[in-house]
């Protein structure tokens, strides 16, 4: 027996009516180098009908493909709206990735036009100029001098927008299930893979990150996502924004960790979300601002070292919080603990740093890890691989075969190696194939990164297996000190000394200058290992 509801779509076209009606007056501030621009979410919507129209006229197919090379900025917004709500599909692309990789991703997706940043075209144009599926090109201004190729494909944005400018599209998504956003995995193990999200998901995805228990986005707040807009739908957070009517703060091509600092006095951000280097970059800078708006920092791409938070309490009152998620579940999947939630003791800092238990709609399992020699069930109570699914989970990647990265039964496999207490919050002890095992003993290198990051003396730390012939493989601890600091092997072993078990302390350590980064700005330790020589994998 069916219920007796009405039949309505689960689609972005939704926010539309609320950016004209009970948020008109919300608003969108980006900032750009010569000042911040500020418009209105009725504003913002003009020319979303404007973009829609005008692809329309350009003859952009309706299920077309629109790649972005776009920062944090209103006009981005205006996409992210403007393309799946008429029907088509919004696929994010990260400029910084190697040429060979952007390649690879705009033929496996199918891009039929790209808008492209002015700043970012010098970048992503040798892809483009010989990307014979590309009919158009549609650059941005974004306040940057930088040269325009003569070609007949380029378009200039924000005439485009003024050509259509005034004409009331008639947005119509009549499928929840079709496709409204593309992403792609980072491609750090083998090439990026297509996450293909449709309007459900993405509905769905926004409603959690308003949970009172979780993100608690509402109208009140002013969002900052500093965490870009071409990863992962910037975590999902101007679509949870526009859906309550927060006032969304961006910011922009300019991103100095000074200037992210003053953004956040100036617009009296109340929830920020970046990535854990990013903060760590910002935190000098925190000093003498006025940050008493803050009531929530979001921290993802890897646990939050307790000695950061910690600096964050102490300057502005408010601790990071880390969260857990990946590409391909939206992303975000775990809520933030808050200091007075139940099981959080006020000296427990470090439970704050976790990424808590699964939102609503998601789901976890603990199963051995692939390739695992245990012959028992697993008991509930040693680290397994991590597997998730719910509507907001992806099924399969784009152009791949069903079975690729998932279980039989359609579960996820994250590749993550994670322990659930008896509350179902999840820990992640690191990723599988990061895990070091020395003397048929298995070592945590994410457990030893976040011991080491407290140290005084370090300023960032990864540890990756190296080659030993007695033993197999001997964690090796890659540093990068403080300016002014200095470090030695024996000082380090000196620091961890009773914080593990002693066969879990590195040997040595390599003190580098920087450690490699994804273009998401993760630590990339298969560069790590490439770099140096004896490393496992090298």
């Amino acid at each position: 027996m069916h219920g007796l509801m009405q039949d309505r779509p689960l689609t972005l076209t939704q926010l539309l009516r609320g950016m004209e009606r009970q948020y008109a007056d919300s608003r969108v501030i980006t900032s750009y180098a010569a000042g911040p621009v500020t418009m209105t979410y009725l504003q913002t919507l003009e020319r979303v009908h404007a973009l829609a129209a005008a692809l329309d006229t350009l003859g952009v197919s309706s299920h077309a493909r629109v790649a972005t090379f776009a920062w944090n900025t209103q006009r981005h917004l205006e996409l992210y709206l403007a393309v799946p709500c008429s029907g088509r599909v919004l696929h994010t692309v990260n400029h910084r990735l190697f040429g060979q990789q952007i390649e690879y991703i705009q033929r496996d997706a199918g891009d039929e036009i790209a808008f492209v940043e002015r700043s970012m075209l010098a970048t992503v144009w040798p892809v483009l100029e010989t990307a014979a599926a590309i009919r158009h090109v549609v650059v941005v201004d974004d306040g940057t001098a930088d040269p325009v190729p003569a070609d007949p494909r380029i378009v200039d944005y924000d005439q485009l927008i003024a050509s259509a400018l005034g004409t009331r599209y008639t947005f119509s998504v009549p499928d929840e299930r079709t496709a409204s956003g593309l992403c792609y995995t980072s491609g750090t193990t083998g090439r990026p893979k297509g996450v293909l999200y449709d309007h459900r998901s993405t509905v769905l995805h926004a409603l959690m990150l308003q949970v009172a228990d979780g993100y608690a986005i509402r109208r009140q707040d002013v969002v900052f996502p500093i965490v870009p807009m071409f990863h992962v739908n910037a975590w999902g957070y101007p679509y949870a924004a526009i859906m309550c009517g927060s006032t969304l703060s961006l910011p922009g091509p300019v991103t100095a960790p000074d200037r992210l600092a003053a953004q956040m006095e100036r617009d009296r951000i109340t929830l920020g979300a970046a990535v854990t280097t990013v903060w760590t970059t910002v935190a000098p800078h925190l000093h003498g601002k006025d940050l008493s708006a803050v009531r929530s920092l979001i921290c993802g791409g890897g646990k939050v070292p307790t000695s950061l938070s910690e600096h964050y309490r102490s300057t502005i009152g408010v601790h990071l919080s880390s969260g857990w998620g990946m590409t391909e579940t939206s992303p975000a999947a775990t809520y933030v603990a808050q200091p007075d939630a139940p099981g959080i003791e006020p000296d427990r800092v470090d439970l704050l740093s976790r990424p808590g238990s699964s939102l609503p709609l998601v789901q976890f399992r603990i199963v051995d890890p692939p390739g695992s020699t245990n012959e028992m069930p697993w008991d509930g109570e040693t680290p397994g691989e991590l597997q998730v699914s719910g509507p907001t989970v992806a099924g399969r990647y784009l152009n791949h075969a069903a079975d690729d990265g998932f279980t039989e039964d359609g579960w996820l496999r994250t590749g993550d190696l994670a322990v659930l207490d008896p509350r179902g919050a999840v820990t992640i002890v690191d990723r599988v194939k990061d895990l070091i095992k020395s003397g048929g003993e298995w070592i945590s290198s994410a457990e030893l990164e976040n011991l080491l990051a407290d140290h005084p003396a370090i300023a960032e730390a990864a540890v990756i297996a190296r080659h030993d012939e007695r033993w197999g493989e001997r964690p090796l601890a890659c540093l990068v000190l403080q300016p002014g600091q200095s470090l030695t092997a024996d000082q380090v072993r000196a620091f961890l000394d009773g914080k593990v078990a002693k066969w879990w302390i590195p040997d040595d350590i390599a003190v580098v200058a920087s450690l490699p980064k994804t273009a998401t700005g993760k630590i990339s330790k298969l560069q790590l290992r490439s770099s140096l020589g004896e490393a496992v994998g090298a």
